[in-house]
Order: structure tokens, then sequence, then C-alpha cells
């Protein structure tokens, strides 16, 4: 069962990172940047690891936060397979090779 500071703590930065995905007043952006940045002082409270460190790991998405889900495969046609260039890479692509 998870600790309860840990719930917490993720619960936190959910929140804060939902409201700086959607907010555009400067007082709102204030207000979850700080419920931020407490999520990140919990976390390394309860861990010892600095605040920065936790920062980068813990805290650095942006936009609305959802479970992030990867699936790869491999297809062959021919004794050929199909390549995918990366998005991170800026430009998906398809081909046979």
């Amino acid at each position: 069962m998870e600790k309860q500071w840990l719930q917490w703590a993720k619960e936190l930065q959910a929140i804060s990172q939902s409201g700086l995905a959607y907010s555009k007043n400067e007082f709102d952006i204030e207000r979850f940047q700080r419920i931020r940045e407490i999520s990140v002082e919990i976390m390394s409270e309860y861990t010892q690891i600095s605040n920065t460190k936790i920062r980068s790991l813990f805290a650095n998405e942006t936009g609305y936060q959802t479970p992030k889900i990867d699936v790869r495969a491999v297809i062959f046609n021919n004794n050929k397979i199909l390549m995918v260039k990366e998005k991170k890479d800026m430009v998906t692509t398809w081909r046979i090779c």
C-alpha cells in the first residue's frame, strides 16, 4: 500500500501541473507553481533526495497529467522491416527497408 505522504505529493503535483497548463492569470500561475514546489519539498523530505533531483524527475512535465503509454512492435514483410523515426526527432516517417 502506498504511503499517505507519497499519495499527497503525487496529487499535489498533478493538481499543480494541470493548473499550470490551463491558467492564464499570473496569480493563479504563482499559486500552482507553489503547490508544485510543496510537492517537491514533501518528496525531498521523505526520501532525502535533493529538491533539484526531485524536481527534474517528478515535476518536469507540462500539460495535463495523463499516464504515458508506449507500445513497440516490429513488422516484417518479405524479409523487410518497417522502420519508424521517432516524433522526438521532429518528423515521424515510415519506410520499408
